[in-house]
């Protein structure tokens, strides 16, 4: 079993359109939103108002997948996914 984290910076739209298109994909075993145990704070960022920090939101995102193959399948999905609708993705070995 392969599982994928990752913080998604973007819209609640944003969030909900990657998570619909990893709901679609076959032999997904479980796709999660988390809560976020602690504000995220963007290492990009000069000043905590700076205009990025405020238009966008930090959805945390757990995939569990069956093997190595279908979890390169998920992650390609939700990079595209993420780049059509201008959001980040940040993978992360643990929350």
């Amino acid at each position: 079993m392969a599982v994928l984290r990752f913080r998604l910076l973007g819209s609640r739209a944003d969030a909900d359109n990657v998570l619909a298109r990893v709901h679609g994909l076959d032999n997904i075993e479980r796709v999660e939103e988390l809560d976020a145990l602690e504000p995220i704070t963007r290492d990009d960022s000069s000043s905590s108002e700076s205009a990025g920090d405020s238009t966008g939101h930090t959805y945390v995102i757990e995939v569990e997948t069956p093997d190595d193959e279908t979890a390169d399948e998920v992650r390609s999905v939700v990079e595209a996914c993420a780049a059509a609708r201008n959001a980040g993705i940040e993978y992360i070995s643990e929350f």
